[in-house]
Order: structure tokens, then sequence, then C-alpha cells
């Protein structure tokens, strides 16, 4: 705290995080690549290593955590261990941690049971409150879930600014227009948050860095690191410096180990396969070096008219083979986690590809749309749906598996196609 001329100026830094997940497993690669998992299975963890070391380097007096640190059904206690260990060497470096427990937490059977070390303030779950740092001026106020579906909004209960300390929020919450497809929890509206009278709000529970406001800030730092094909692009915290009760400075600081990345070709006007290939090539190339050298998790869709259009989709898996081919040229590391294929033959739509290649995939995609299948899989989804817990995981399950399931008996049924053609006599 530095004083000029009989007025007080107080410089400070923090870092702003949220929705660490810790241990939490990157979806969609277990599943498909079982090496590719194994490498990255460690990726929350060394990101919750990236987040402890920035905080020290840049000096921080005190870390904001904004919920969901674990996941709601982690039942591995050496995460909450491993947990304890970085808040310590936060402790070791004096820097303060203040936390609220999110909807995933409180739906975790340890997360409020930890032992951790002094310099680390969990808000209560009954009411918000406040904690003072008189060295640099500051009130920082929050609460936690109560429960995992916190349908009211928290916010409106927070306290009043203290007069004359820079105020800040922390709240787990769903602020309209930011929410997404996220559950609607603590709702809450910008407006009212700007109305309450501090000067940064920071929220957690939204995956996307966004700042919904400046003088006051609302902050959402977005998750730590990505974990599905919906969360990509750098993912981090936000690192925020004040200076005489305003902020001066705010930088998100990606942190992630393994980046996701959704890339879409147009093939338009391409009529040779290694033309289509070196098109792709590029696209990718780009995409990595985006990346900064982290591991690359991509879902591929290649889009536009072509008369390769019947080949690639009748020869679906070699198409797939030789752009995992072509991904093994490039220098960087680069996952290919699901293909799609988008494209059309180039004459009208109404028009048939007067090919056995083109007749054949236009009586598959027939199959796929006919209306006693629909009725069929509707059947099959009920009867799924009634063993499987209340809750909107398994909502979002089925509705996977009905957005799903056509396209992928479609693909089967053309794969088969396609190895009957190139069986040996």
């Amino acid at each position: 705290m530095l004083e000029t001329g009989g007025l007080r100026l107080t410089e400070f830094t923090f870092v702003h995080a949220a929705d660490l997940h810790l241990d939490s497993p990157l979806l969609g690669l277990a599943g498909k690549s079982a090496d590719y998992a194994a490498r990255v299975e460690a990726a929350s963890r060394e990101a919750f290593d990236n987040l402890v070391a920035l905080a020290v380097d840049e000096g921080c007096r005190f870390m904001l955590l904004a919920g969901d640190i674990f996941d709601g059904d982690l039942r591995n206690f050496q995460t909450g261990l491993y947990f304890m260990e970085g808040m310590r060497r936060l402790d070791e470096a004096g820097i303060s941690v203040f936390m609220v427990l999110g909807n995933h937490d409180s739906a975790n059977r340890f997360a409020d049971k930890l032992s951790l070390s002094g310099n680390v303030h969990v808000f209560p779950k009954t009411k918000a409150a406040t904690h003072r740092l008189d060295d640099v001026g500051v009130a920082i106020h929050g609460r936690s879930f109560p429960r995992p579906d916190v349908s009211e909004d928290l916010a409106r209960e927070y306290p009043a600014a203290t007069e004359a300390l820079f105020n800040i929020g922390v709240l787990h919450t769903a602020c309209a227009g930011s929410e997404g497809l996220h559950a609607r929890y603590a709702p809450c509206t910008p407006e009212q948050l700007t109305n309450h009278g501090y000067d940064y709000w920071a929220l957690g529970h939204v995956h996307a860095h966004a700042v919904l406001g400046e003088h006051p800030h609302i902050v959402y730092p977005g998750n730590l690191q990505g974990r599905h094909p919906r969360e990509t692009g750098p993912k981090g915290a936000v690192l925020v410096k004040v200076n005489d009760g305003r902020v001066i400075s705010l930088e998100h600081r990606a942190l992630d180990v393994v980046r996701w990345a959704s890339i879409t070709v147009d093939v338009s006007g391409t009529s040779e396969h290694p033309e289509l290939l070196d098109l792709i090539r590029g696209h990718i190339a780009q995409g990595a070096e985006q990346a900064d050298g982290r591991p690359l998790a991509l879902r591929l869709t290649v889009t536009g008219t072509t008369p390769l259009h019947s080949r690639l989709i009748l020869e679906r898996t070699a198409f797939r083979e030789d752009v995992e081919t072509l991904l093994a040229t490039l220098s960087d590391d680069v996952w290919l986690e699901k293909l799609r294929l988008e494209t059309a033959h180039p004459e009208a739509p109404d028009a048939v590809d007067p090919t056995v290649a083109g007749k054949l995939d236009q009586e598959v995609t027939r199959l796929s749309q006919d209306s006693a299948i629909a009725q069929v899989l509707e059947a099959r989804l009920a009867e799924i749906r009634t063993k499987l817990p209340a809750g909107a995981h398994a909502d979002a399950f089925i509705e996977q598996m009905r957005a799903e399931i056509p396209e992928r008996a479609a693909a089967l049924a053309r794969s088969l196609v396609s190895e009957a053609g190139h069986a040996p006599d």
C-alpha cells in the first residue's frame, strides 16, 4: 500500500479461476483411443499445477475459485489430496485462496470435508459471508451451493458493498444471456450484478471465458481444461491487476494441457482425392499451430459439393485412415476425435447420382430416415431411459443417442457395402 500526497494507493494482483473439474475424464478419448487417453489422463491436474504456478510467478495476493473444483461423481480421495497439496504450495508463497462450492462440489461426497491449509477460505453454504484483506483494502463476498440443484438467486442475498474497500463477489451462477447449454443454477442478470455495488464479480459455472461488463467487471474465466469437443479453444484463468481501487489490467491466460478444436473444411470444387487431402491438411496444420504446441483433439467436418461425394461416403473407413495418415505427417500432435462427412454431389439436390455408389448411398440414406425405423428406435430408447438414473445427464445421453444412432446405422451400412465391394472373388 503506497501513500502519495495523503492518498493511499493500493496495488495488488489476483487470479480468478473456476470449473477445474479435477480428474474429470476428457470425454470421447478413452473409448476411441486408449493410448491417447492415457497420455492426457492427467491433463486437469497439470492445468491445475499451471494455475498454481501462475499465481506464484505473478506475485498474486490471493486466488479466487468460483466453484466446481471437483466432479460430482468423483470418488477418488487422491484427487482431494492433490488439491490440498496445491493449496499448501500457495500457502508457502503467502497467497490466500477464497472459494465457493459449486453444483458439482455440493454433489461430491468429500469436497467439503477436506483438511485444507489455513490460507484457504471456503464460503459457507447457509448464507453469504465476507472476508476482508485490510493490507490491500479488499472485501471478498461469497456463498457456496447448499445442494447441487440451486434454483434461487443467491446473488440477491449477498452483503452490501463495504465502504472504502475494493469489493469482490465470488459466485457460481448461470448469468442470464451466458448460460448456453449449462443448467440454470443460481440465476441472476448482468444488470442485477452491476447494480449491487461491487467492483468485480468472479463468476463460475459457464465454461467459456467471457467479460459480461466493465466498471464493474463481471467475468467468467471459463474452465481450466477443455473436456469434450464443445469446449474448444484456449482454456485457463484470468489474471487481474488493481491499482487505487480500479481494475487496470485483465488478461486471460491459457493454462490447458490438451486443446480441443472443431475444424470445418469446404472441399467444393475438388475432384481428385490427393487434392482434397491437401486442402484438409492445410486447414488442420493451421489449427494445430493455434494450439501453441499442445496436443490437439480434433473434430473434423468435411463439407461442400464434390464429385468425390459417393466415394467418400461409401469408403468412409478408408477415408478416415487417409486423414489419420495425413495427421501423422504433421509435426504437431493431433488426434482425430471424430470425422463428419457432410458433402454432397455437385448435381441438383433432387438429382440422382447415376453411379452404382450413388444409388447405394441414396438407398442407405432413405432407409436410415424411414419412419418405421424411427418408431423402433424410440421404443428402445424408452426402455433404456427407465434403467438410467434421473437427471440432466440421462436426458442428454438419450438425446445424443436419438441424434446419432440413425447416422451410425447408415455409416455401418455404407461400410459393409464398401467392404463387400473390396472382398476377394
